[in-house]
């Protein structure tokens, strides 16, 4: 059984793998691993793996410290099961990269755009013969709403959850659905763009946030909030078997 230990920038991920499928999970707020101890009492792992998008401090390091199996350290230098033809990779997400091995290990050989729509919203392509080619980031939803509160001084905060109308009647619904809105046509956008370059094309969508697609994009979409684990934890794999004896 192997451990993925997945920390983003507002909450840490713990996934439990088995013959690669997860088959536990943790979800904790913040970044000290203070489920850590918990979870590795209740499952025996033979490796772990980590990914972080913050720097840890003293008290997450020592849990990492403690662990009872070799832990992997996701980095631009690890090595993954696709061809990584990122210009900077050393400047490439952890987590993008992982989401797209991810996709990979689901439906490879296939030309797959992935979806991450969390705090920003990332879209990354790989195609058939297996290979990350690369793809853009854009703010979320929530970064949406408090860039209109903090640049506009007389319109409001508006929370993401309420009423979402075709057209605003007032300003509350006209910021909600401007914003969450026109997210959805964006991410249906770039589906129609890249499906005209690769018909064969297949989405994941992953992430917190939750849109309401059309029909037509809707058949194309597989959705699977553990594609960044599955990724974490083919890329932990391929280091076992890659490493020599």
């Amino acid at each position: 059984m192997n451990l993925v230990i997945d920390i983003g920038n507002s909450r840490t991920k713990l996934v439990a793998f088995h013959d690669g499928q997860p088959v536990d999970e943790r979800i904790d707020e913040g970044h000290r691993l203070e489920g850590l101890e918990t979870f590795c009492k209740v499952h025996t792992f033979a490796a772990a793996i980590l990914s972080t998008v913050v720097d840890l401090d003293a008290a997450a390091e020592a849990r990492l410290q403690a662990l009872p199996c070799p832990l992997l350290r996701f980095t631009a230098l690890t090595p993954v099961p696709l061809q990584n033809r990122y210009r900077t990779p050393e400047t490439l997400g952890s987590d993008r990269l992982a989401a797209a091995v991810g996709a990979w290990t689901l439906r490879g050989g296939r030309n797959l755009l992935v979806i991450d729509a969390g705090s920003c919203i990332t879209f990354d392509l790989v195609t058939a013969d297996g290979a990350y080619v690369g793809g853009n980031i854009t703010p979320g939803v929530q970064a949406r709403l408090r860039a209109i509160d903090d640049y506009f001084p007389r319109l409001p905060l508006v929370e993401q959850k309420g009423p979402l109308p075709e057209l605003g009647y007032d300003t509350q619904t006209a910021i909600r659905a401007g914003v969450v809105e026109g997210i959805r046509h964006e991410i249906e956008g770039y589906i129609r763009h890249f499906s005209v370059k690769y018909p064969d094309l297949l989405v994941f969508l992953t992430g917190g946030d939750d849109f309401h697609f059309e029909s037509p994009i809707k058949s194309r979409i597989f959705a699977d909030p553990f594609i960044v684990p599955r990724g974490l934890e083919a890329i932990l794999t391929h280091h076992l078997v890659q490493k020599p004896n």
